[in-house]
């Protein structure tokens, strides 16, 4: 059980189980199923409108190519959290995106909501503090290239689409 404490109240918590649900975390005190909560990230494969080019990274000083990502915050949309990403990791502007699918990745308990952004002007990519490298790849060199699990999936599904 990953919620070992009631959010509400603070006590521990036993697996309980509730019909037709299975096993949910209980807290005795609150008598109240807390169904789990876990973190919510968009991914984006950005692509060059003008090129059909993909833009990968490196980060943190990894040396393993990426798809552009990261934590939508509370009370924000999934879509506003892809351009805002997008904008502050790259400096660029997105015209047009659309979803791709979603897959949960347990390491970091994250649900990963995939998208397709694509930027009319590759020039305004300036990166920031937390991209260590970038590079515009063809697609199939992409493919190549990737290697982090749940990136790949996406990059691949979304090629193997085309």
């Amino acid at each position: 059980m990953n919620d070992r404490y009631c959010p509400e109240c603070g006590s521990e918590m036993h697996a309980l189980e509730l019909e037709l649900e299975g096993v949910i975390p209980y807290c005795p005190t609150c008598e109240a199923y807390r169904f789990p909560r876990y973190n919510v990230a968009v991914s984006m494969i950005v692509v060059d409108e003008s090129t059909g080019r993909v833009l990968l990274l490196q980060q943190y000083g990894k040396p393993h190519w990426i798809l552009v990502a990261g934590y939508v915050t509370k009370g924000e949309s999934l879509e506003d959290a892809v351009v805002r990403e997008i904008l502050e990791e790259t400096g660029m502007t997105v015209s047009r995106f659309h979803f791709n699918r979603t897959r949960y990745y347990e390491p970091s308990g994250t649900l990963m909501c995939n998208f397709t952004a694509f930027v009319a002007d590759a020039s305004e990519l300036c990166t920031n503090h937390e991209v260590d490298a970038y590079r515009w790849f063809e697609p199939e060199d992409a493919r190549a290239s990737i290697k982090a699990d749940v990136a790949k999936w996406f990059l691949e599904s979304y090629l193997d689409s085309l």
